[in-house]
C-alpha cells in the first residue's frame, strides 16, 4: 500500500467536508439571493461554485447525476500525474500507440497505430485539445488496457468519496452508464489541482504542437479578468456544454463546475456571471452601484437627416 502524505489526506478531508454542507442562503430556483439588488441566474441544468475553502457560495442540481463528455478526462489526468508522482511512468518516454486507440472516435489528434508519441504529448492532447485518442493511448500504458484502467478510475473515484460518480471510458464519449454530479467534479477539480499543481498549468495550457501542427484552444475565459488559469470543457449531445473551471483571485482558489448548458457560449456567460458573484461576495471586488429610483436610460440620440 502507497503511503499518503498527511497534508493531503487533510485538505482532501477539508474539502470534502465543505462540499458536503449544504449552501447558504439559496432560493429553491438555485438562484443566490441577488447580485447587486438583482436576481442572479445560470442556464446551465447543473451547477456548483467553490469559494477558497471548499464552501458552496452558489449551487443549482449539485447533486443532480448527468453525463460528464469529457470532464471524465479530469480523473484520467489525475491518475496519470499519480503515476508521474509514483515513478510509474516518466513524462519523456515514448507510448507506442495502439490500433484501438488509433480508432477512438472524434475528437481526435490523429495518433497512428504504431508510432511513439512522447506521454507529455498525450497528456497535452487530453488536458488542451480534449483528444479521445490521447486518453485512450493514456490509459492504455498506465493500465495496460483500458478496461483496466476504468477500474482504476472507480476505484479511485471511491477514495475521493465521489458517490455519485461511475466512469466506463477514459474519455467521456457517451455511454449510458457513465455518470457523475456537479458536486464529485468540483471535488475532483480540487484534488487534482491540489495534489498535483502541475496540472494547473496544463489545463491552463491554449496550445501545444503535434507532429508540426498546432493546437490552440479559443476560450474567452483565459482572456477575461476574473482570473482563470485552469479549464476543462465538455460536449455531447447527451450532456450538453460542460465546464470544469478554477480561478484565482487575491490569493483565493474559486472552482466551478457547469453542466448541461445549451451552447458553449452560454457555458461561458454563465462562468462569467457566477465568478463576478464569487468576487463579489468575498469582497475581492466591490458591487457595482445601484442605479437611482426613477432614473432611465439616456435615450439614443438621432441625427437630424436632410431630404436625400
Amino acid at each position: 500500500m502507497t503511503a499518503v502524505h498527511p497534508s493531503r489526506l487533510l485538505a482532501g478531508s477539508a474539502a470534502l467536508t465543505a462540499l458536503l454542507i449544504p449552501a447558504a442562503v439559496l432560493a429553491e430556483d438555485g438562484r443566490p439571493p441577488s447580485l447587486n439588488g438583482r436576481p442572479t441566474s445560470v442556464s446551465a441544468e447543473s451547477v456548483l461554485l467553490l469559494d477558497a475553502d471548499g464552501r458552496a457560495l452558489f449551487e443549482k442540481n449539485a447533486d443532480e447525476e448527468r453525463a460528464p463528455a469529457s470532464l471524465v478526462k479530469l480523473m484520467t489526468l489525475y491518475l496519470a500525474n499519480e503515476d508521474i508522482e509514483r515513478h510509474k511512468v516518466d513524462l519523456d518516454e515514448s507510448v507506442q500507440v495502439s490500433h484501438y486507440a488509433a480508432l477512438t472516435p472524434k475528437y481526435r489528434m490523429g495518433l497512428r497505430a504504431g508510432e511513439s508519441v512522447p506521454l507529455r504529448v498525450l497528456l497535452e492532447g487530453v488536458a488542451i485539445a480534449s483528444a479521445n485518442d490521447a486518453a485512450t493511448a493514456l490509459a492504455e500504458r498506465l493500465a495496460g488496457d483500458e478496461n483496466t484502467f476504468v477500474e482504476r478510475m472507480n476505484a479511485k473515484a471511491r477514495e475521493l468519496g465521489l458517490t455519485g460518480t461511475r466512469f466506463t471510458n477514459a474519455h467521456g464519449l457517451p455511454d449510458a452508464n457513465q455518470r457523475s454530479t456537479a458536486r464529485d467534479l468540483a471535488h475532483l477539480t480540487m484534488r487534482l489541482l491540489a495534489d498535483y499543481p502541475a496540472s494547473r498549468t496544463m489545463l491552463g495550457g491554449q496550445t501545444f504542437v503535434y507532429r508540426g501542427r498546432v493546437y490552440t484552444r479559443h476560450i474567452s475565459l483565459f482572456n477575461n479578468p476574473g482570473g482563470v488559469q485552469a479549464l476543462k470543457t465538455g460536449f455531447t449531445r447527451e450532456a450538453g456544454y460542460n465546464l470544469a473551471v478554477s480561478a484565482w483571485r487575491g490569493g483565493q482558489q474559486f472552482v466551478m463546475i457547469v453542466l448541461g448548458a445549451r451552447s458553449r457560449s452560454r457555458s461561458f456567460v454563465d462562468a462569467k456571471k457566477l465568478l463576478r458573484y464569487a468576487f463579489i461576495e468575498t469582497g475581492l471586488e466591490p458591487p457595482d452601484e445601484p442605479a437611482p429610483r426613477g432614473s432611465k436610460r439616456p435615450g439614443r440620440t438621432r441625427r437630424a437627416t436632410g431630404p436625400q
